[in-house]
């Protein structure tokens, strides 16, 4: 590896440390201005249910590599803020699937709004290939260097 390479590659490491901490803030405030009583990690398990269910609980142990009690603590912490519900598995009655509330659903709608007006008038100076060209590279960079993440 020659020297410029290294260097940047150092430099790439601490632009992604510096975006990840604002990756980290910025989650926390989503996660309170979903709801006052909402942690982080609970708020992204919320985005994952709106953006894939109704599932299973299981399923949710699975993608978050977390185990199933821990998973079941955060649900019932959703459910008892009223941003999810469950309802019984058509496929098997014994088992319930997980959906977001309609009040969730217009919290996180009206969020997401929010969110990409204050994005757009950050990158203002940005041409729409500046900002194709970034989802393009950053596309690339994630499948290059592992799995796809989870959305929320």
């Amino acid at each position: 590896m020659s020297g410029d390479r290294e260097e940047t590659l150092m430099a790439l490491e601490q632009e992604f440390a510096i975006l990840l901490r604002r990756v980290r803030r910025v989650i926390g405030e989503r996660a309170r201005a979903t709801h006052e009583s909402l942690q982080p990690a609970t708020y992204l398990m919320l985005r994952h249910v709106a953006a894939h269910g109704p599932l299973r609980a299981s399923s949710m142990a699975e993608v978050f590599d977390v185990d199933k009690g821990a998973i079941s603590r955060q649900v019932s912490h959703l459910a008892s803020l009223g941003l999810v519900e469950g309802s019984p598995d058509p496929v098997d009655g014994r088992a319930t699937l997980l959906s977001v509330t309609d009040e969730a659903r217009t919290r996180m709608a009206d969020l997401d709004a929010h969110r990409r007006k204050r994005l757009d008038e950050r990158l203002g100076q940005w041409s729409d290939d500046e900002l194709a060209d970034l989802v393009a590279v950053l596309g690339r960079y994630n499948a290059t260097v592992g799995p796809p993440a989870e959305e929320g």
